[in-house]
This record gives C-alpha cells, structure tokens and sequence, in this order.
C-alpha cells in the first residue's frame, strides 16, 4: 500500500514542547486533522441513525447496482452483530456478470490444506461453521435500465451474534483510513514500536484503549506490508532532498550574482550534504535598521518532506503590519542549530541585536537565545501558548475546560507578579493540576509570558490579535501548496517585494477631541500609532487625579474605587512614568500619563515620547536610506578611480607627487571649510537612524 502524497510540504509542528513522546499538539483550526478525528469516531462509533435507516432485505429488493446491494447488505450486517463477504458470481457471454452471491462470514467450511513439511504444523481455528444466512442477487435490464433485485434472502444464522463493541472488530470493519495510514508510517519511521503507535494514536484523537476502528494486529500488518515500499520511498526522498537542497544553494548563489545586496549563508555535514540554510534580502536588512528593536522568530512550521523546520523572523513597521526579516531552514530542532540561525541572523543585520525577542516555547531555542542574545529581553508569545491549551487540558478537565480558559485568560493579564502567583495557585488547586506536566512547564517560563512579568519589556504591540493575525495572513503566502524548495524560495520573495510596496496606506483619522494634544500627534505619527493614542486621549478624560505630596500622581477611573496607578513626573527633564508601564510596553503613552501632562497645561507632546519607529516619515526612511546608499556608491566609486589614477600618474617622478600632494592638501583644506547646506550631501551622508 502506497502513501499519497500531501498537496502542502509544510504543516505545524505536532511535538509538544513538554518533551513527552506521547504529546501531540493538535491547533484549533486544522481542518484535515479535525476531519480525519471526525472520521475515526464516526468509523468507531457508527451513527445510530445511519444505522437505524437499514431495513432487513426482502425477495425482490431492487438496488441500482451489485455495490448499492453489497453496502446496504452489510449495515445491515453490522446493525444485527455480524459481517458479511462476497461469494461465487455467475457470468454470461451476453450479459456479463448477472448474479452475485453474498453471504455471512461465518458460511461454509474450510477446506483442509495440504500441510507444510514441518515438524510441528501451525493448527489455525477457523470461525466458518456453515452458517446459511446469505443474500443472493440477480441482474434484469428493464426497458434498457440495468437493475439487480433479491432473489434469495435468508437471516438464519447458527451461530451467536455480536454486540455492538465486539461487532466493530471483525476484519470487515477494521479499516485504516489516509490519514491514519500517513501518521502509522511517520511514527515508524521514527522508531515507534506498534503498540506505542496504537497508544500515540488513541491520545491524539481523545479515545480510550480500544476505541480505535482498527487493532493493533492491523497496524503491525500494515507497517510490514509498507515496509518495502516505505524503503523505496525514502530512498527517492533522500535523493529529492538532497537535489533540492543544493538547487537551493545554488538558486541563492545566482541571486546573489544579480544583487550583491542578497544575503545567505548555509552549513554542510561532514559528507558535504547542506543541513541548514538561511537568506534575506537588502530591502529587509534596511527594514532592521529602524525596525529591528522587536523581533519576532517563528518556528510553527516544518516539512514532513524534506524534514526541514521553517523559522522566520518577522518585525512589526509603524503601521503595524507585519514586516520580513529573514528565513531559516534547519534540520534539527536542538540547541546547536537554533545557535548557528541566530549567529546568521545577527551578521544579516549587521551586528545589531534586538531589545526583545517574541518565540514560542522551546527549550533549545530558549538556551541559544540566552547564549547568542544575552542583553534581548525574551518573551513567549501569548497566542503560541493560548493554541495549546486546548491540546493540553481539554481531555483531563473535560466539562470543566470552559471554566479553566476563562480563568486562565484572567491569569495572563494581571498587572502584578504577586497577583499572578497567588491566583496561579488557586487556579492549580480548583483543577487539581498539581501534578500536570504542562501546568509545570507554564510555570517553569513564567517569567516569559504574563503580563504581570513582560509589562516593562519593550514589545512594539507584537502581542495584539492584529499583528497575529497580520503575520498568519504573510505566512499563509509563502506557505501554500509548494511541491520543492525552489518554488518556496521564489514565493518567499514575491511576498517581501508585494510586502515593500503596499506597506503604507492606511485609512486617514479624524479628530475625536479637539485637544491639542491630539491634533498635534496626528501630524507626526503614522495613523495605525495614532489610532492607538488617540484611543488613550479619548479614555483619559475618564480619569481623576490626586496629587501626592512628593510632586506625584495617583489616577484613578471616575467610576472604579481600584485599580488606581501611579504617574511620577519630573518637570525639570520632562520625564514621566506610570506604574502601568505601558509606554515601556508599547512606545505609546497611556491614558493615565496623558491625563497628567493635560493637568500640567501640555498643548503638545514632548518630541521624545514620539519613538521614531511610530512616525510617519520612518515610512519611507528605508527607501531614502537605499537611495542614499546607491548614490554614496556612485560616488566612491568615482572617486576611487580618480584616485588610483591620480596615484599612478604622482609616482612616476617626486616632482608629480609633490605637486599633487600639495593640491590635494589645499583641496581638502577648501572643502573642510565648506558649508553643508547641499540638498545632495545631506541625502548621501551616512544615515545613523537612532532614538
């Protein structure tokens, strides 16, 4: 039996990151995994009313085909706790086969076989005992329409019937479907004895021991039977990865001879086979130059064909989309490759690291970054984890999972670490997850993913369901039905390129308060920022402030007694902070800073609280950069030939040397002494972009 190939080479990553070979992820959303659940149960627990609708055969039934008869015959079948098989068929020259027997498993007899010469013969029971229920058709052509009708029927069956949890295990009924038969072989492949595959595959689809529509008996035939087949395949797929591999390598190379600016780099195992390769594009490495303080590293993704992880690394731009930064495949999902993507990356980038980087978790991935990015605050993304409890606690808690995520959503957006922990104890206590091993694993990364521990990490709204959903949206592009790595790798950069063009535009915001303030901001930040501040001017005229004796504020919602914060502010500097930190979350201010400042008879933001990564003139920064960076080109080239020519023709005699010597000393002399005024040495300057 041969595997179909799957239309997409990409699929997420299934391995829980616990470590527990028995874990499997399963994301809300997957359609084929859903459907192929919904198939087994339906397989292993028949719909009643399917069944119900079966009536018992009668002479002279008429069926519109020997198949139509053959099905109906054996829900039947299956309803009354028996199966059935195909017997003799009787042809004709003139109208081909015109009468199909069916009969009960249990019919007739077995013939005695002539037995091997061996020493001690293998006696096997047989479960034939002549049984006489049967089902005979005849085909008749009725006004040139092809019909077959019952011309016998019997329901006498000598032997006991089978209940429903015993009837679902004749071989008739145990069947393997696709899906199933894809996940049987990777799981071999992978070493897993059968009886751990059974037990792998009753997890996944939240079935107890035995509830499978197939034995274990039936898996181990199975994998023997594929076995051959199985070699043969992964002998092609080691020869296509191979090829597709280098033609990757070598499709980078041609891009690099096209534009000098393409960035890749890719390592080889001892025998010269490419394991890990990583790209990305000039237009990226400028995007990194202004919005490369947050970084987000994706690894949801792996290729069951060429057994690659994908990672990318993703920025958000001022208008809140996300932006590419460059591409990873590795082979292996361990420390040491997670180190050598890194190093890759950070030399892309010229050296700079990220102030915070977003991933999922992973324990490999969590050591390099601490190795490789010591000083980058590290953070795992809120969604990744949210994907997975669904995986991870529906089955134990059952009936009370609904109640589990509602608190557990409380829990992520607590502001304080001591909050935190004292609800994580009484939301372990409730369950009774004490001893969970992903309870375990959520507190082990605490300091990673709630509100209450990241809230002064600088995330650049990372975090939101927009920016999620604007990064799914990049993926779904370069991640459709791709059949080799070359097509990815041209999808990849129709995405960048289509990304570079349509990154602005975003819908123009009106005035909602007529304050200063607000009329200000509008003219300096992009309207996705503005839109975010405007938000917080709106709400902070919803709050009250007390004036403490220190020169600080505490603000509160006119209508909540708690959840009152604290605004320091410090004239002298023009410094403000507020307990909810979420400038420091976001680069925004918040609603109770800006209540403050209006206190303080501020017609105009403070030129520091605009992060230059929120303005709208950082949109087309990148591209003034590139211009800038052609035209500085141009003009060392020329005069690096200038200058070579001017030293050759200087050295023939002492004479030439001083003379130029002494005009170039006086040149440069004149031109230090220049006014820098010109629209075109302002453009070709090196462009140093900083807060």
């Amino acid at each position: 039996m041969t595997m179909k190939p799957s239309n997409n080479i990409w699929i997420r990553r299934q391995q829980c990151s616990c470590g527990d070979w028995k874990c499997y992820i399963k994301f809300e959303g997957d359609d084929q995994t859903s459907a192929s659940s919904q198939l087994v149960k339906s397989e292993a627990m028949p719909s009643s009313s399917l069944l119900e609708a079966v009536f018992t055969p009668y002479v002279g039934q008429i069926f519109k085909s020997d198949d139509d008869a053959f099905e109906y015959y054996s829900n039947f079948a299956r309803k009354n706790g028996f199966s059935i098989r195909k017997a003799r068929s009787t042809e004709s020259q003139n109208l081909g086969v015109y009468r199909r027997d069916f009969v009960c498993y249990r019919s007739g007899f077995n013939q005695p076989r002539k037995k091997a010469n061996v020493e001690h013969p293998r006696e096997r029971k047989s479960v034939r005992c002549g049984c006489d229920a049967k089902l005979y058709l005849t085909k008749e052509i009725v006004d040139g329409v092809t019909q077959w009708y019952v011309s016998q029927f019997s329901n006498v069956h000598n032997h006991e019937l089978l209940e429903d949890d015993q009837v679902r295990l004749l071989p008739a009924y145990r069947k393997i479907q696709e899906a199933d038969q894809e996940r049987i072989l990777l799981l071999s492949k992978a070493g897993f004895p059968v009886n751990r595959i059974v037990k792998v595959l009753e997890l996944e689809k939240g079935l107890q021991p035995g509830q499978l529509p197939f034995i274990e008996k039936d898996v181990r035939n199975f994998v023997r039977t594929c076995k051959k087949t199985v070699q043969e395949n992964d002998a092609l797929l080691t020869e296509k990865r191979e090829n597709d591999t280098l033609e990757l390598v070598e499709v980078c190379k041609a891009m690099m001879e096209r534009d000098p600016d393409f960035l890749y780099d890719c390592t080889t195992d001892e025998n010269g086979k490419v394991e890990s390769i990583a790209w990305s594009y000039a237009d990226s490495v400028r995007a990194y130059s202004v919005f490369g303080d947050v970084v987000t590293f994706d690894t949801t993704y792996r290729s069951i064909t060429y057994g690659l992880l994908l990672g990318v690394w993703f920025g958000i731009d001022n208008n809140g989309k996300a932006i590419f930064f460059g591409c990873v495949l590795l082979q292996e999902e361990n420390s040491r490759s997670f180190t050598w993507a890194l190093q890759t990356f950070v030399r892309f980038m010229g050296g700079q690291h990220p102030q915070t980087i977003l991933t999922d978790i992973d324990s490999g991935l969590g050591d390099a970054i601490a190795r490789e990015l010591p000083n980058t605050k590290h953070v795992i993304c809120i969604w990744h984890i949210l994907s997975k409890l669904s995986s991870w606690f529906a089955l134990p808690l059952g009936s009370q999972y609904a109640d589990f995520k509602a608190d557990f959503d409380v829990l992520c957006h607590l502001e304080s670490v001591e909050d935190f922990e004292h609800q994580w104890n009484l939301l372990v206590a409730r369950f009774g997850l004490v001893s969970d091993k992903h309870i375990a694993l959520l507190f082990l990364y605490r300091a990673s993913w709630p509100l209450s521990f990241i809230r002064s990490y600088f995330v650049a709204r990372m975090l939101t369901a927009e920016f999620s959903q604007s990064l799914d949206s990049f993926l779904k592009k370069i991640l459709n039905a791709q059949t080799c790595l070359q097509a990815f790798f041209e999808q990849v950069g129709i995405a960048t390129n289509l990304q570079n063009k349509t990154r602005e535009g975003m819908q123009y915001m009106h005035i909602r308060t007529c304050m200063p303030i607000e009329e200000h901001a509008r003219s300096i930040l992009t309207p996705y920022a503005f839109n975010v501040l405007q938000h917080e001017i709106v709400l902070s005229m919803q709050y009250a402030t007390t004036e403490m004796t220190n020169g600080s504020y505490l603000v509160r919602h006119y209508r909540k007694m708690d959840g009152e914060f604290l605004v320091i502010w410090m004239p002298e500097n023009e410094q403000i902070h507020c307990s909810c930190k979420e400038y420091e979350h976001s680069g925004i201010l918040c609603r109770h800073s800006l209540r403050v400042l209006t206190l303080k008879n501020y017609f105009e933001l403070p030129e520091k609280f605009f992060l230059l990564r929120w303005r709208s003139e950082t949109s087309s920064l990148a591209m003034d950069d590139q211009n800038a960076q052609i035209r500085s080109n141009d003009c060392a080239q020329t005069f690096h030939s200038l200058a070579e020519t001017i030293l050759t023709e200087s050295m023939i005699s002492k004479e030439r040397f001083d003379y130029v010597h002494g005009e170039l000393t006086g040149l440069l002399e004149h031109v230090r002494n220049m006014p820098v005024i010109d629209e075109f040495a302002l453009n070709t300057a090196p462009n140093n972009v900083s807060e």
